[in-house]
């Protein structure tokens, strides 16, 4: 048995199991989100907790605005445009070159299985690292207040993992199928309405050790602000389904404050 798969509840979630993987599968085509519920064990979970709830005053913290493309702003469109409107997000986080060489958050990332179980949930040939020394694998802090506006994802997909709850708030939210980027339909009308409230969000439950792959390029989503003393702690999972793409080193400067 690998070492990451200590840190895995395989009798629940066993990883190479053909008939499971269809399973997820069939729930991420049908909904653009699956919640494996209980994937790291409560003692990994406790361990990456413990290592770093004390490095809060480490993380690279941001705070900012941003409308929901990640775009920078069009000057020909009026500010009120669903192009042009800005939310706010505000962070703090750890990179990859902060994540312990002996952390469970690691060793699972590395692993062939958990990669290879990846590929097939998300119809792809490979999943790779990113090849710069920061992205791979984030651990995100968000504290009393604090926030990730609406967005859509630039990627095809995402893979998180709650580490810790935060008292109240820090709810993900989010509405499917807002846009078709791929066919240049930016769902402006639809944005304008989920910006001004007047439609219904869902909301997506998970817990401290649940696995989350989220297919967010298409569907509208945000965290709402932790409330209370404990903060949030959240790990990303990053992956490419390309080897060899790493972010600018202006994304970068963006995103972590530094390049290396």
């Amino acid at each position: 048995m690998r070492m990451s798969c200590l840190h895995v509840r395989l009798d629940s979630h066993p990883l190479d199991d053909p008939h499971y993987r269809s399973r997820c599968s069939e729930v991420l085509a049908e909904t653009g989100a699956l919640v494996l519920e209980g994937f790291f064990t409560s003692e990994a979970v406790a361990q990456v907790v413990a290592a770093s709830a004390h490095r809060e005053d480490e993380a690279y913290y941001a705070a900012s605005t941003h409308n929901v493309y990640l775009t920078p702003p069009d000057p020909g469109l009026p500010g009120s445009h669903p192009f042009n409107r800005q939310v706010a997000s505000s962070k703090g986080l750890l990179a990859d070159d902060q994540i312990p060489a002996g952390s469970p958050l690691r060793d699972v990332y590395g692993d062939g299985s958990f990669r290879s179980f990846l590929c097939s949930v998300l119809s792809t040939e490979a999943v790779h690292p990113y090849d710069d020394d920061l992205s791979s694998i984030n651990l995100h802090f968000a504290a009393d207040g604090q926030e990730l506006g609406w967005h859509f994802d630039n990627s095809s997909f995402a893979v998180t993992m709650l580490l810790q709850a935060p008292e109240a708030g820090g709810h993900f939210e989010y509405v499917p199928a807002m846009r078709d980027a791929d066919a240049g339909d930016m769902g402006f009308d639809r944005v304008a309405d989920v910006l001004d409230g007047v439609v219904g969000v869902e909301r997506l439950s998970f817990s401290p050790g649940d696995l989350v792959v989220f297919r967010g390029r298409n569907a509208m989503h945000r965290v709402t602000p932790t409330i209370g003393a404990v903060t949030r702690m959240l790990v990303v999972f990053a992956f490419n389904d390309r080897p060899g793409v790493g972010l600018s080193d202006s994304a970068l400067l963006t995103f972590y404050g530094r390049t290396a």
